[in-house]
């Protein structure tokens, strides 16, 4: 599922960049559970969020992105 490989990424990312899934959600502007649903793969970001994301944490979209298979 493509929404489980962008919320793997995403979270790897934050971890990297030193958020935690508080201060980052503050940042992108939404709530909590909303970035624990995309963590998860249960939700699918957007993508204005995605592009909000890979600017906060200072890596392209393409390295964002998942690899395609």
């Amino acid at each position: 599922m493509e929404a489980d490989k962008w919320g793997r990424r995403i979270r790897a990312f934050r971890k990297l960049k030193g958020y935690t899934q508080d201060s980052f959600s503050k940042e992108l502007g939404v709530s909590v559970s909303v970035l624990g649903e995309i963590e998860r793969g249960n939700r699918m970001p957007p993508p204005d969020l995605i592009r909000r994301a890979s600017q906060i944490l200072h890596v392209s979209i393409e390295d964002l992105a998942p690899p395609k298979e």
